[in-house]
């Protein structure tokens, strides 16, 4: 394990650092500390927890000239307490350095007296994207002289819909520039903002000891499906599960099964309009509908984080096609688990493509009878997009500001070309479909209807 002196950086910083209780550098920090001080662009992939902040925040500061007037650096995160959390890193790491400011700009709080504090000056400005591009539009920040753009928690940021605002606000930024992103994962959207924002950049990937597939792999031998599938949904107890069938025809049976017993389901098949499979698995990533009963062929591509669990009602034809499966589980550094249940074909079938598996009596299982898995999220959608110059911060801005919704019972808002999708925690649910319903959003009235 090196020390920070072995960085080459500056004593005072050394001295800063020690007074901090900071010793030895994090694998994210000493990696990356030295490319950003020799002002690369880097692509950062490590998990919260890692040290990322100070990774950044360090060599940033280190940097900043003091003699500027306008703002050097915007980092741009995802929520309020991530902006709150950079911001103090930066203050505390700034306290060798005289009169460094840094201001944070999210929603909930007064536009105005952000604009009095900008008046006064900032060195860095932290914020979330919505409440950075409302500054922007009413030209209250300068960012003519940028000098390095950092973006946290960038898959987060994807996540919420922010992607289009993010983009919009750096295509104001000086090509002249750093740029840094961090992201806990790397999912397919993300080349979205890498290939615009950043030159030439250096990928640094932090592999956690742990960071491996972890996926438990179980077999029952079963005569009734129907019946099995519910023991071993109530005996796992998971947040969010798909169920693989082999045939269209038996996603609908079996997902008409599991919402006449009391389960939220999505179904998947190849019988879906392209919007309707949209809805579907968007409601799935939002958790409205934890369950998704799918068929191979419309769970190709399928990537959603956090599934616990995979069930095979029927076991596939192909062994390519069991291992895509069971892949949906246990990604991201978390551990998972895939069931098949088996009559006696199913067995014969299975012993041909994983012959190491072993079956047991499906009565092995102890389920809890008073589970049902049912979202606690239900997924309104407004009539208005993109092409009606609708953003996500501007939904989000409507429900907090305006309709009273707290942030925490807000889910992720998926802003397509003619629609957006939102999902709102239950207990608010009327709450908010009433409020979009009479008032305004960016003010545009705009229809609004529940899904499902």
């Amino acid at each position: 394990m090196i020390s920070f002196k072995e960085l080459s950086l500056p004593s005072e910083v050394l001295i800063n650092l020690t007074n901090l209780g900071y010793t030895h550098p994090t694998p994210i920090q000493e990696k990356a500390i030295p490319l950003i001080i020799k002002g690369k662009d880097i692509i950062a992939r490590a998990k919260t927890g890692s040290g990322k902040t100070l990774s950044f925040a360090l060599p940033l500061i280190l940097k900043l000239d003091e003699n500027e007037h306008f703002p050097q650096a915007l980092i741009i995160a995802p929520t309020r307490e991530l902006s709150e959390q950079i911001a103090g890193e930066c203050r505390r790491l700034a306290q060798y350095k005289k009169d460094i400011k840094v201001i944070t700009l999210y929603g909930g709080t007064s536009l105005t007296q952000q604009v009095i504090s900008l008046e006064k000056g900032a060195d860095i400005i932290v914020g979330t994207p919505g409440r950075l591009l409302d500054h922007f539009s009413r030209e209250t920040i300068h960012l003519g002289e940028i000098k390095t753009l950092i973006l946290d928690e960038a898959d987060r940021m994807l996540d919420m819909g922010f992607a289009d605002d993010i983009l919009k606000l750096v295509s104001n930024l000086p090509k002249q520039r750093q740029s840094l992103l961090f992201s806990a994962t790397y999912p397919d959207n993300i080349d979205k903002l890498t290939k615009v924002i950043l030159k030439n950049p250096i990928e640094i990937k932090i592999e956690s000891e742990k960071e491996k597939i972890d996926i438990k792999e179980h077999v029952y031998s079963v005569n009734d499906k129907d019946k099995s599938l519910i023991t071993t949904l109530q005996h796992f107890q998971p947040s969010l599960a798909i169920v693989f069938c082999n045939t269209k025809v038996k996603t609908v049976e079996v997902s008409t099964m599991l919402n006449e017993k009391g389960f939220d389901v999505a179904t998947l098949n190849g019988d879906l309009e392209q919007y309707e499979r949209q809805e579907m698995l968007l409601q799935f990533a939002n958790t409205s509908l934890p369950i998704l009963v799918a068929t191979d062929l419309a769970a190709r591509g399928l990537d959603i984080k956090d599934v616990d669990i995979v069930i095979n009602y029927d076991v596939p034809m192909k062994s390519e096609d069991y291992t895509h499966r069971i892949g949906r589980t246990g990604r991201a550094n978390k551990s998972g688990v895939a069931v098949s249940l088996c009559d006696e074909y199913g067995l014969k079938k299975l012993s041909e493509i994983k012959p190491e598996l072993k079956s047991r009596p499906i009565s092995e299982l102890r389920p809890n009878k008073n589970f049902y898995l049912q979202g606690s999220l239900q997924t309104l959608c407004i009539d208005g997009g993109k092409k009606k110059k609708i953003r996500a911060g501007d939904i989000l801005g409507t429900l907090c500001k305006d309709i009273g919704i707290e942030n925490n019972k807000i889910g992720k808002i998926n802003v397509y070309a003619t629609h957006s999708y939102v999902a709102i925690d239950k207990s608010v649910i009327k709450k908010a479909f009433s409020g979009l319903k009479n008032g305004k959003i960016k003010g545009k009235k705009l229809r609004v209807w529940w899904l499902n």
